[in-house]
């Protein structure tokens, strides 16, 4: 079985993100919305759930169930990043821009995941998909 480079890259960057919540755990605990409960067990409960979901979507057995996975993560990580926003991330960036970009590609990214809930297979994956 071979697999399409978006879905390698897709995991991957999936997969690299999760671990860098082990890795920088400072820099996720300061985009922690005050109102959302036990910070360092969701920063590390989220890396988990990302490199898991990275693993399973590279199994064409759990591919949508992952992908529908990576979709309710990436909602519910959004509340972290509208507070990264809105308190000027505690600290983690200088400027306001990386912010919006940020926000921006969140719904890119939940794109690309929700592409790979119509397919059965990478192989399916065309140009059709992508410029809908």
């Amino acid at each position: 079985m071979k697999i399409k480079k978006p879905l390698l890259i897709m995991a991957a960057l999936y997969m690299i993100a999760g671990l860098n919540h082990f890795f920088s755990t400072e820099t996720y605990l300061k985009i922690m919305p005050p109102y959302i409960p036990l910070h360092l067990f969701m920063v590390y409960a989220s890396g988990v759930a990302e490199v898991g979901l990275g693993v399973l979507i590279l199994i064409p057995r759990f591919r949508k169930l992952a992908t529908y996975g990576i979709i309710l993560l990436l909602l519910a990580v959004f509340p972290a990043n509208i507070y990264m926003l809105t308190s000027q991330g505690k600290g983690t960036f200088i400027a306001d821009w990386p912010y919006w970009l940020r926000l921006m590609l969140q719904g890119v990214l939940i794109y690309w995941a929700w592409i790979y809930t119509k397919i059965d297979h990478p192989s399916q994956l065309t140009l059709r998909y992508t410029f809908r």
